[in-house]
């Protein structure tokens, strides 16, 4: 059993590889944007003003839950933080559980404020962590260590069920967190880590009082892959019986493209947004400013990412993300100024095209 800051540094490392990615799409390349030929607006008019649980933003892009519980997490949720500090972009850090077992990992998450003093900033905790609920202490804790605006449930199934320590019961999650709800004095927003939230899901969710859902879907990083890639071979645990061995990674492998793409989870969430006012954020494989588009367009109110912005600082460092951001925002422009709508709040399903098979 490696520790749980071990495990953190491993995921960070592991999901840079493009082995850890689906080999599923997210299921955006069934839809094509609808080119207009006269679009009365040029670059300059477009705002992509929006909001989240009452703030607004000068752009949709929330940076997903990833880092934090062990050394080199500091420096990533520095920089991270010292970037949505200057453009005002929202994000999460990773689970706070490393924190709340060992204070020594404190500084890789209050770091984040310290950098970032009037940024939106999201704390974050598993869902198997709520069973029998989360004691006043630790909600405090983690709220209070990054003056969070809101707190992250995620939901990983799939990624606990592969994972060597994970954790394998899950019933009375949605009991805790309809009590994490009750008790916490700042929303909550559930999001999965990559295998979709569909709308059945979705409203057991928000009957718990939950405000935002991130989808997560199928077509960007598959934990299954990520964990299956830590579990030991058999020369590392000296295993003499083959076959098994052979038989539990083919096991393993069978679940590297389970879950539901994005595009799906975005489409079964479109039929609640009568019923319920509540926001989406679209996330899973959103790699591109057209994708963020099209995810409007199917309802989506936000857009995460998270493998892209980590790849970037890692490589490039932070001036590379600033770079990557400016890019992405120019894209997302040229994209509107050719649908001809001016305002990111306009997008709607009749400017896109579902193409046929």
């Amino acid at each position: 059993m490696s520790s749980i800051s071990t495990r953190k540094k491993d995921h960070i490392d592991l999901t840079l590889s493009e082995t850890s990615q689906y080999k599923r799409t997210t299921g955006f390349e069934m839809y094509q944007l609808k080119h207009n030929a006269l679009p009365e607006c040029g670059l300059d008019d477009i705002s992509f003003k929006s909001h989240l649980l009452g703030r607004e933003f000068d752009f949709p892009l929330f940076i997903s839950s990833m880092t934090g519980g062990h050394g080199e997490a500091t420096t990533l949720n520095a920089d991270i933080a010292t970037f949505c500090e200057k453009f005002d972009i929202p994000f999460g850090v990773g689970s706070q559980r490393a924190m709340l077992e060992d204070s020594t990992h404190e500084n890789s998450f209050t770091i984040v404020r310290d950098k970032a003093p009037n940024a939106f900033i999201a704390a974050n905790i598993g869902g198997a962590q709520l069973i029998g609920g989360m004691p006043t202490y630790g909600l405090k804790t983690m709220i209070n260590s990054i003056k969070a605006n809101a707190i992250i449930v995620h939901l990983n199934p799939l990624q606990e069920l592969i994972q060597p320590e994970g954790d394998v019961q899950f019933s009375g999650i949605l009991k805790g967190i309809e009590q994490l709800v009750k008790h916490s004095s700042v929303p909550i927003i559930v999001k999965e880590t990559g295998a979709g939230i569909d709308s059945k899901v979705a409203k057991r969710l928000l009957n718990a009082g939950v405000k935002v859902i991130d989808i997560a879907g199928v077509g960007g990083t598959s934990w299954s892959r990520v964990e299956a890639a830590r579990i030991p071979s058999k020369w590392d645990v000296n295993l003499d019986n083959t076959l098994t061995y052979q038989y539990e990674q083919e096991m393993h492998e069978r679940f590297n493209e389970w879950g539901n793409s994005t595009v799906y989870c975005l489409e079964s969430l479109q039929e609640l947004v009568w019923e319920r006012k509540f926001e989406i954020i679209a996330s899973g494989g959103i790699r591109n400013a057209q994708d963020m588009i099209k995810a409007r367009c199917l309802g989506a109110h936000f857009v995460a990412v998270a493998q892209p912005i980590v790849r970037v600082l890692k490589e490039e460092g932070i001036d590379g993300l600033e770079k990557w951001f400016s890019l992405w925002r120019k894209e997302a422009k040229m994209v509107m100024t050719l649908l001809g709508v001016h305002e990111w709040s306009l997008l709607s399903e009749e400017h896109i095209i579902l193409m046929s098979l």
